[in-house]
């Protein structure tokens, strides 16, 4: 599965004859191209949390990685839907002619990856998905109007954590302050008030200390009424913080197009789970790889390389040099990006990154 996010396989039959044009590579690694029918049986039965929890231990030992330092923290909350074909309607039906799933993700735009994922079916709404994620005391969170829930909003606030998100335009909001603006800025208006004091069926609203609205004006022209519960930020510092909401977009698309999470190899809810966890896998192991390689600085254009010469056992850094011919023939080499060597097979655990790093 793994390698067929790596190269781009948009079904079994190319994952099986992929593999099968590489049998004396795979030989050295004392392993076989597997077979359309095990693939399948495997993505049907094979339980995913196994998948599911080594992409959880890989993105906890990574992140701390990428970001070098946990200080001023800000993480991206959003979703992205999956097209499914009817014959995944036993799970994913959203309506009588549409079936389809939703990748929820925490994502750090400050080590570009992802810190938390989860799968459900498309009916499931954001804030469901977003009630079950963990909360990181002191973060920053900044997310769209699909997460407008004053009480989960509370449960940050209380965690300590920076709010960042857009008024509703029904929204009211009782002012008690405001402040100056910058002149000839896209800063509007910045004004500190409460929120109503009664939701719907008369009930108390729970987010009731002091908070905030920032008016910005984008490039479009639009207008934006900003919520943030940060009473000490400028109204710019808010403004430009909620700009940032745009790079999880950017991932979304990025591991839409680059490892093809648009072609399930299954329709059962286990394979397409299975499939997405191993995509965001793939996706970590090439942010390590791009991180501790320099030889390009466009991550489309790094894995594109890895694409190229994943089964060619060659140093990442040397991928854009000419091939040197007096080192043995790649027959006798082994298995590129994806390669253990005898002493790392004595140490399975550390698979293929351990070579590629």
């Amino acid at each position: 599965m793994l390698y067929a996010q790596l190269a781009g396989a948009v079904s079994l039959r190319e994952i099986e004859a992929g593999m099968s044009s590489h049998a004396n590579r795979l030989y050295h690694v004392h392993a076989t191209a597997p077979k359309r029918a095990t693939l399948a049986e495997a993505n049907s039965n094979r339980p995913v949390e196994i998948f599911a929890d080594l992409l959880a231990v890989m993105i906890q030992r990574s992140h701390r990685k990428l970001r070098q330092s946990m200080d001023c923290v800000t993480y991206l909350i959003d979703s992205t839907g999956l097209a499914l074909n009817a014959l995944s309607s036993g799970w994913a039906q959203f309506s009588a002619k549409v079936c389809g799933a939703k990748l929820h993700v925490v994502y750090d735009p400050d080590a570009n990856s992802p810190v938390y994922a989860s799968v459900t079916p498309e009916n499931v709404n954001d804030i469901t998905a977003a009630k079950a994620m963990p909360i990181e005391a002191g973060a920053s969170y900044v997310f769209d109007l699909g997460y407008y829930d004053f009480g989960w909003w509370a449960t940050l606030d209380a965690a300590g954590c920076r709010i960042v998100t857009r008024f509703k335009t029904n929204t009211r909001l009782d002012v008690v302050e405001e402040r100056s603006v910058p002149a000839r800025s896209n800063v509007l208006s910045d004004r500190t008030g409460y929120l109503p004091k009664r939701m719907a069926a008369a009930r108390r609203n729970p987010m009731s200390d002091l908070v905030r609205e920032v008016r910005v004006r984008i490039d479009t022209g639009k207008i934006l009424r900003l919520f943030t519960n940060d009473l000490e930020a400028s109204a710019q510092q808010i403004a430009d913080l909620y700009k940032r909401r745009w790079q999880i977009e950017l991932f979304f698309r990025w591991i839409k197009q680059t490892l093809k999470i648009r072609h399930f190899f299954g329709t059962s809810e286990n394979a397409v789970r299975i499939q997405i966890a191993v995509a965001l896998i793939a996706f970590v192991l090439l942010r390590l790889a791009h991180d501790a390689n320099t030889i390009v600085k466009s991550p489309l254009r790094f894995a594109q390389l890895i694409r190229q010469n994943l089964m060619h056992r060659r140093p990442i850094r040397e991928l854009l040099d000419p091939p040197d011919r007096s080192k043995p023939d790649e027959r006798q080499a082994g298995f590129g990006f994806l390669a253990l060597s005898r002493r790392q097979r004595r140490r399975p655990a550390q698979l293929a990154i351990t070579y590629a790093i």
